[in-house]
Protein backbone atom coordinates (compact mmCIF):
# COMPACT_ATOMS: atom_id res chain seq x y z
CA UNK A 1 0.00 0.00 0.00
CA UNK A 2 2.86 2.48 0.21
CA UNK A 3 3.42 2.39 -3.48
CA UNK A 4 1.10 2.76 -6.52
CA UNK A 5 1.25 2.19 -10.09
CA UNK A 6 -1.34 5.07 -10.62
CA UNK A 7 -0.62 8.32 -8.96
CA UNK A 8 -3.23 10.17 -10.53
CA UNK A 9 -6.01 7.51 -9.50
CA UNK A 10 -4.39 7.08 -5.84
CA UNK A 11 -5.40 10.96 -5.63
CA UNK A 12 -8.84 10.00 -7.01
CA UNK A 13 -9.52 7.10 -4.97
CA UNK A 14 -8.07 8.57 -1.52
CA UNK A 15 -5.34 6.14 -1.26
CA UNK A 16 -3.05 8.94 0.68
CA UNK A 17 -0.24 6.44 1.88
CA UNK A 18 1.46 6.40 -2.03
CA UNK A 19 1.06 9.83 -1.66
CA UNK A 20 3.10 10.57 1.36
CA UNK A 21 5.37 8.14 0.13
CA UNK A 22 5.91 9.67 -3.44
CA UNK A 23 5.87 13.18 -1.77
CA UNK A 24 8.65 12.53 0.71
CA UNK A 25 10.80 11.05 -2.50
CA UNK A 26 10.18 13.79 -4.62
CA UNK A 27 10.86 16.57 -2.31
CA UNK A 28 13.82 14.58 -1.39
CA UNK A 29 15.09 14.80 -4.85
CA UNK A 30 14.37 18.52 -5.29
CA UNK A 31 17.31 19.21 -2.38
CA UNK A 32 19.64 18.16 -4.80
CA UNK A 33 18.66 20.25 -7.46
CA UNK A 34 20.65 23.54 -6.40
CA UNK A 35 19.36 26.13 -8.52
CA UNK A 36 17.80 24.34 -10.60
CA UNK A 37 14.93 24.48 -8.37
CA UNK A 38 13.63 27.89 -8.33
CA UNK A 39 11.48 27.44 -11.10
CA UNK A 40 9.47 24.32 -9.96
CA UNK A 41 9.42 25.94 -6.33
CA UNK A 42 7.64 29.53 -7.79
CA UNK A 43 5.37 26.97 -9.55
CA UNK A 44 4.66 24.48 -6.33
CA UNK A 45 4.36 27.57 -4.04
CA UNK A 46 2.27 29.60 -6.60
CA UNK A 47 -0.46 26.04 -6.74
CA UNK A 48 0.23 26.07 -2.67
CA UNK A 49 -1.02 29.25 -2.52
CA UNK A 50 -4.25 29.14 -4.77
CA UNK A 51 -5.17 25.72 -2.99
CA UNK A 52 -5.40 26.96 -0.06
CA UNK A 53 -7.21 29.98 -1.66
CA UNK A 54 -10.04 27.50 -2.53
CA UNK A 55 -9.72 25.39 -0.03
CA UNK A 56 -10.42 28.91 2.67
CA UNK A 57 -13.36 29.41 -0.30
CA UNK A 58 -14.64 25.83 0.40
CA UNK A 59 -14.74 26.05 4.02
CA UNK A 60 -17.02 29.10 4.13
CA UNK A 61 -19.75 26.62 2.67
CA UNK A 62 -18.56 23.35 5.05
CA UNK A 63 -21.31 23.74 7.12
CA UNK A 64 -23.64 23.42 5.01
CA UNK A 65 -22.31 20.62 3.32
CA UNK A 66 -21.67 18.40 6.64
CA UNK A 67 -25.03 19.22 7.47
CA UNK A 68 -26.55 17.98 4.14
CA UNK A 69 -23.86 14.99 4.45
CA UNK A 70 -25.11 13.58 8.49
CA UNK A 71 -29.13 14.77 7.38
CA UNK A 72 -28.71 12.18 4.34
CA UNK A 73 -27.12 9.58 6.15
CA UNK A 74 -29.32 9.91 9.72
CA UNK A 75 -32.18 9.88 6.75
CA UNK A 76 -31.15 6.74 5.22
CA UNK A 77 -30.47 5.04 8.65
CA UNK A 78 -34.12 5.87 9.27
CA UNK A 79 -34.98 4.90 6.84
CA UNK A 80 -33.45 1.67 6.92
CA UNK A 81 -34.66 1.26 10.69
CA UNK A 82 -31.36 1.09 12.39
CA UNK A 83 -31.13 4.62 12.95
CA UNK A 84 -31.16 4.46 17.04
CA UNK A 85 -28.87 1.36 16.62
CA UNK A 86 -26.21 4.14 14.89
CA UNK A 87 -26.89 6.62 17.55
CA UNK A 88 -26.08 4.28 20.51
CA UNK A 89 -22.94 3.06 18.67
CA UNK A 90 -21.98 6.57 18.03
CA UNK A 91 -22.31 6.97 22.32
CA UNK A 92 -20.45 4.26 23.01
CA UNK A 93 -17.67 5.18 19.88
CA UNK A 94 -17.87 9.27 21.97
CA UNK A 95 -17.52 6.76 25.59
CA UNK A 96 -14.29 4.96 24.03
CA UNK A 97 -12.60 8.21 23.13
CA UNK A 98 -13.40 10.25 26.18
CA UNK A 99 -12.34 7.14 28.42
CA UNK A 100 -9.09 6.36 26.50
CA UNK A 101 -7.75 9.83 26.83
CA UNK A 102 -8.83 10.24 30.45
CA UNK A 103 -6.96 7.58 31.36
CA UNK A 104 -4.08 8.97 29.78
CA UNK A 105 -4.16 12.65 30.91
CA UNK A 106 -5.39 11.15 34.36
CA UNK A 107 -3.19 8.64 34.83
CA UNK A 108 -0.34 8.21 32.45
CA UNK A 109 1.22 11.18 31.59
CA UNK A 110 0.49 12.32 35.85
CA UNK A 111 1.96 9.24 36.85
CA UNK A 112 5.45 10.29 34.45
CA UNK A 113 5.16 13.24 35.56
CA UNK A 114 5.56 12.29 39.23
CA UNK A 115 8.11 9.46 38.35
CA UNK A 116 10.65 11.39 36.05
CA UNK A 117 10.16 14.23 38.25
CA UNK A 118 8.82 14.10 41.54
CA UNK A 119 6.00 17.51 40.35
CA UNK A 120 2.96 17.24 41.95
CA UNK A 121 0.49 16.61 39.23
CA UNK A 122 -2.60 18.31 40.60
CA UNK A 123 -0.52 21.39 41.06
CA UNK A 124 1.10 20.72 37.83
CA UNK A 125 -2.50 20.88 35.89
CA UNK A 126 -3.26 24.33 37.91
CA UNK A 127 -0.19 25.80 36.80
CA UNK A 128 -0.51 25.01 32.91
CA UNK A 129 -4.16 25.48 33.03
CA UNK A 130 -4.61 28.14 30.86
CA UNK A 131 -3.05 26.51 28.24
CA UNK A 132 -5.12 23.45 28.48
CA UNK A 133 -8.09 26.11 28.42
CA UNK A 134 -6.96 27.27 25.50
CA UNK A 135 -6.53 24.28 23.75
CA UNK A 136 -9.76 23.41 24.83
CA UNK A 137 -11.34 25.98 23.08
CA UNK A 138 -9.04 26.60 20.08
CA UNK A 139 -9.12 22.90 19.09
CA UNK A 140 -5.47 23.82 17.57
CA UNK A 141 -2.10 22.78 19.54
CA UNK A 142 -0.48 25.23 16.90
CA UNK A 143 -2.06 27.81 17.77
CA UNK A 144 -1.84 27.24 21.79
CA UNK A 145 2.09 27.08 21.53
CA UNK A 146 2.73 30.48 22.74
CA UNK A 147 0.25 29.80 25.99
CA UNK A 148 1.91 26.87 26.47
CA UNK A 149 5.81 27.82 26.71
CA UNK A 150 4.52 31.09 28.49
CA UNK A 151 2.65 28.83 31.25
CA UNK A 152 5.57 26.22 31.15
CA UNK A 153 8.21 29.14 31.73
CA UNK A 154 6.03 31.64 34.15
CA UNK A 155 3.95 28.92 36.30
CA UNK A 156 5.75 25.79 36.37
CA UNK A 157 9.04 26.80 36.28
CA UNK A 158 10.15 24.67 33.58
CA UNK A 159 13.61 26.36 31.86
CA UNK A 160 14.03 28.08 29.05
CA UNK A 161 15.82 25.51 27.15
CA UNK A 162 13.54 22.60 27.85
CA UNK A 163 10.37 24.91 26.73
CA UNK A 164 11.58 26.27 23.44
CA UNK A 165 13.23 22.81 22.84
CA UNK A 166 10.41 20.39 23.19
CA UNK A 167 6.96 22.21 23.08
CA UNK A 168 7.30 23.43 19.29
CA UNK A 169 8.39 19.80 18.53
CA UNK A 170 5.72 18.54 20.75
CA UNK A 171 3.17 20.73 18.84
CA UNK A 172 4.19 19.15 15.78
CA UNK A 173 4.89 15.65 15.92
CA UNK A 174 3.95 14.55 19.81
CA UNK A 175 0.12 13.99 19.05
CA UNK A 176 -0.57 11.86 22.08
CA UNK A 177 -4.10 12.21 22.31
CA UNK A 178 -4.49 12.10 18.81
CA UNK A 179 -3.16 8.86 19.06
CA UNK A 180 -5.77 7.44 21.05
CA UNK A 181 -8.37 8.28 18.86
CA UNK A 182 -6.74 6.99 15.27
CA UNK A 183 -3.09 7.99 14.64
CA UNK A 184 -2.38 16.93 13.83
CA UNK A 185 -1.80 20.34 14.92
CA UNK A 186 -5.14 21.95 13.33
CA UNK A 187 -8.66 21.78 14.03
CA UNK A 188 -10.11 18.48 12.86
CA UNK A 189 -6.80 16.96 11.57
CA UNK A 190 -8.00 13.64 12.87
CA UNK A 191 -10.67 13.12 10.26
CA UNK A 192 -7.52 13.01 7.64
CA UNK A 193 -5.78 10.73 9.81
CA UNK A 194 -8.59 8.79 10.43
CA UNK A 195 -9.15 8.17 6.80
CA UNK A 196 -5.73 7.43 6.33
CA UNK A 197 -5.64 4.56 8.47
CA UNK A 198 -9.69 3.12 7.62
CA UNK A 199 -7.96 3.28 4.28
CA UNK A 200 -4.84 1.23 5.44
CA UNK A 201 -6.12 -1.21 7.41
CA UNK A 202 -9.19 -2.23 5.02
CA UNK A 203 -12.09 -0.50 7.10
CA UNK A 204 -15.30 0.96 5.22
CA UNK A 205 -15.14 5.04 5.15
CA UNK A 206 -18.84 5.09 4.51
CA UNK A 207 -19.69 5.73 8.40
CA UNK A 208 -17.11 8.88 8.62
CA UNK A 209 -20.45 11.09 8.24
CA UNK A 210 -21.45 10.07 11.59
CA UNK A 211 -18.67 11.07 13.24
CA UNK A 212 -18.55 14.76 11.88
CA UNK A 213 -21.74 15.64 14.22
CA UNK A 214 -19.15 14.75 17.49
CA UNK A 215 -16.09 15.10 16.49
CA UNK A 216 -15.57 18.97 17.27
CA UNK A 217 -15.89 18.16 20.63
CA UNK A 218 -13.73 15.26 20.41
CA UNK A 219 -10.92 17.23 19.22
CA UNK A 220 -11.36 19.54 21.92
CA UNK A 221 -10.18 16.84 24.54
CA UNK A 222 -7.55 15.77 22.10
CA UNK A 223 -5.91 18.60 21.69
CA UNK A 224 -5.94 19.40 25.67
CA UNK A 225 -4.45 16.14 26.09
CA UNK A 226 -1.83 16.56 23.48
CA UNK A 227 -0.68 20.00 25.08
CA UNK A 228 -0.59 18.55 28.38
CA UNK A 229 1.54 15.67 26.96
CA UNK A 230 3.64 18.57 25.55
CA UNK A 231 4.15 20.15 28.94
CA UNK A 232 4.70 17.49 30.81
CA UNK A 233 7.47 15.78 27.64
CA UNK A 234 8.70 19.40 28.76
CA UNK A 235 9.30 19.12 32.72
CA UNK A 236 10.35 15.49 32.11
CA UNK A 237 13.26 17.04 30.08
CA UNK A 238 14.03 19.86 31.93
CA UNK A 239 15.24 17.59 34.32
CA UNK A 240 18.67 16.57 31.55
CA UNK A 241 19.24 20.10 32.20
CA UNK A 242 20.49 21.02 35.71
CA UNK A 243 22.38 23.76 35.61
CA UNK A 244 19.70 25.69 32.98
CA UNK A 245 19.12 28.41 35.72
CA UNK A 246 23.18 29.11 35.92
CA UNK A 247 22.92 29.17 32.38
Amino acid sequence: MLFTSNLLMSMVEGELLPLIVFSIAFAGMLTTMGSRLETIRTLIVSINDAMMGFVMLLMKFAPIGIFCLVTSSFGKFFLEGDAWAKISSLVWYMATVLVGLGIHAFITLPLILWVFTKRNPIQFYRQMSDALLTAFSTASSSATLPVTMECAEMNAGVSRQSAEFVLPLGATINMDGTALYEAAGIPEAGLVTMLIVLNAVGLPTTYLPLILPVDWLLDRFRTATNAFGDSVGSAVVDESFPDAEAA
